[in-house]
């Protein structure tokens, strides 16, 4: 296993295994907060999912439409963890291309040697 190998399972490893940022919600509906708290307890090993596919799609990077039809989860529980990530600086914008309704979308790409 080379450098880099081992750098891409650390990051995951980390992203996974740390509960911290706490899921957000909106403050306004008790439903958003009883999901942030039911949520919490996966939220590290979904956060590193939605990471190995940013990853594994290489320069080209993914959509949110992409990650979740890649990953086949709910764009309620992808876009949190994608922007957990962003927030990290693990992720990055790369350019836009448009989505299967023909809008364009923010393709998100793998920043190496972003903070974990």
């Amino acid at each position: 296993m080379n450098l880099w190998d081992m750098n891409q399972l650390d990051t995951a490893a980390v992203v996974k295994a740390d509960p911290a940022p706490v899921t957000k919600y909106q403050s306004h509906s008790e439903t958003s907060r009883e999901a942030a708290r039911e949520i919490q307890p996966t939220a590290g090993t979904l956060r590193a999912q939605v990471l190995d596919y940013i990853r594994e799609c290489g320069e080209r990077g993914a959509t949110d439409e992409e990650q979740q039809i890649g990953l086949d989860m709910n764009p309620s529980t992808q876009r949190p963890r994608r922007v957990e990530l962003a927030e990290r600086g693990l992720i990055e914008k790369r350019g836009q291309r448009p989505t299967r309704s023909g809008r364009n979308a923010v393709v998100w790409v793998y920043r190496m040697g972003g903070a974990a």
